[in-house]
């Protein structure tokens, strides 16, 4: 049954590439220009675009009920602390809970699960496209053989789009192909797939901040870091037409995000971090702390009124080490109380130097 309905995506894929290839064949010329055949490089990318044309209202949903999970995140927590140490019981809230407010938590991963096929598929296609096989093994997925034979010679800037990185030298004996030109292309591709494999998890989370949850913030840090880290671990094996798909669909997805961030941004939540990007920053939207000159008039007013209420008293209370204006003492005594010293208007004023001499002679 597995098999049968992965030869049927099989099938697609192929059709879809051929359908595109035939397509940029009749609009561009038949050679190669800058030693790439774009023809098979464009029916890639536009492979991509039609899965993600076809994927886009599931990817809405997505980032809808992404938010829907946010906003539902302090009932989460009422719930995670009223029924702490008992985990049937919360299981059995949390669901009443996303049932409640229509919440699916699955449906933020389903367009990542739909588009796996697609990526195995174009996969097994470009793993297939060898030469050296028989006219049967060539007319597979619905190729012919002459589809088959310039998919196989198709090339990126000189590199085969069917060798990758790891390839051995008498694989690309076998395809004509320069070594070195497809590490080269290959090295550049995989640093573009993890550079936006990274990019389009850190636009996310920038945009809707970290999760105060736990295990969601693991999910989020496994997002940002895990999958980078195994397209850096894997991305040496695989084809350079698979790495253009990824590449692509990298791009796309940024775009697409950065659209739907705009069009839906995410709601004011407190249990979410705040710009600046910070992995696992700990201040929240509610809680930021002052700073500066901020925070020493901020302890000085908790000082005051710690000091009010420990006294019993509703008179202005000084605190320690700042004036009544808000300036600083600098240790200096405080002024004494009494009449103002101020002359009077149209009075003589007093040289007080004058005055201690006179009355010392007097004296």
């Amino acid at each position: 049954m597995i098999s049968k309905l992965m030869a049927g995506i099989y099938w697609l894929i192929s059709k879809v590439m051929l359908f595109w290839h035939t397509v940029w064949d009749s609009i561009l010329p038949d050679h190669r220009v800058l030693s790439t055949n774009w023809q098979w490089v464009l029916a890639i990318v536009f492979l991509v675009i039609t899965v993600r044309v076809v994927l886009f209202p599931i990817f809405v949903k997505q980032i809808k009920s992404q938010r829907a999970m946010q906003a539902i995140q302090p009932k989460m927590k009422e719930l995670q602390e009223k029924h702490k140490g008992d985990r049937e019981t919360l299981q059995k809230e949390v669901m009443k809970l996303y049932q409640e407010e229509k919440v699916n938590p699955l449906m933020g991963c389903l367009p990542m699960f739909l588009q796996i096929p697609v990526f195995i598929g174009l996969l097994h296609v470009l793993r297939h496209l060898r030469p050296g096989q028989s006219e049967h093994q060539q007319t597979l997925y619905g190729w012919t053989v002459k589809e088959f034979e310039s998919a196989v010679d198709a090339r990126l800037f000189d590199a085969p789009i069917v060798a990758k990185f790891s390839s051995s030298a008498a694989d690309l004996l076998k395809i004509d192909a320069s070594s070195t030109a497809v590490k080269i292309v290959a090295a550049i591709l995989v640093a573009l797939m993890i550079t936006t494999t990274y990019l389009t998890q850190r636009q996310m989370i920038k945009k809707t901040g970290w999760n105060s949850d736990p295990q969601q913030r693991m999910i989020q840090k496994f997002m940002l870091y895990g999958i980078p880290f195994f397209t850096l671990t894997s991305g040496w094996y695989f084809p350079i037409g698979v790495i253009i798909y990824w590449v692509t669909n990298n791009a796309i997805t940024l775009g697409q995000q950065y659209w739907v961030l705009h069009k839906y941004p995410p709601p004011a939540n407190a249990n979410t971090t705040t710009t600046p990007f910070k992995a696992g920053g700990k201040q929240t939207a509610d809680a930021k702390q002052p700073s500066g000159f901020g925070a020493l008039f901020s302890k000085a007013r908790e000082q005051a009124a710690a000091q009010q209420r420990t006294n019993g008293k509703g008179g202005p209370v000084k605190a320690t080490g700042v004036k009544a204006n808000g300036a600083k003492a600098n240790g200096a005594a405080p002024e004494p109380a009494g009449p103002s010293r101020a002359p009077k208007p149209g009075a003589k004023p007093i040289n007080p130097k004058k005055g201690g001499a006179a009355k010392r002679q007097s004296g």
